[in-house]
């Protein structure tokens, strides 16, 4: 499987950006797909996931109200819609896939709980 993250960019605070994860690979759809982003500094932290049994999905609280994850399985993708961002926001994003036999609910948050990772694309909230 490999994902293929892209969309990043320089945005001001308050404005809106649109990341996106291509992904190759059998069954994308039966996959769990998340955002994870990573701060210099800090740890890699959980954003939002789209898990596909019951085709849920999941924010971090930090992010919710403001950002939006979807789904497209027909194109094998994943997208996540960033409005009101704030400079706290700022990071390297990174799309992860949890793929088959999948982790348990709770695991989600933590990212050695993912088998693929994409590339990562830098966001900076900046006046």
């Amino acid at each position: 499987v490999q994902l293929q993250a892209s969309g990043g960019g320089l945005v001001q605070p308050g404005g809106s950006l649109r990341l996106s994860c291509a992904a190759s690979g059998p069954n994308f759809r039966n996959y769990n797909m998340a955002w994870f982003r990573q701060a210099p500094g800090k740890e890699r932290e959980f954003v939002a996931s789209h898990r596909w049994s019951g085709s849920r999905t999941y924010y971090s609280d930090s992010v919710k109200g403001r950002f939006t994850l979807s789904r497209d399985n027909a194109k094998n993708s994943v997208a996540l819609q960033m409005n009101n961002l704030k400079p706290e926001d700022t990071a390297v994003y990174y799309c992860a896939a949890d793929t088959p036999p999948l982790m348990i609910l709770s695991g989600q948050y933590d990212p050695k709980g993912y088998d693929y990772w994409g590339q990562g694309t830098q966001v900076t909230v900046s006046s």
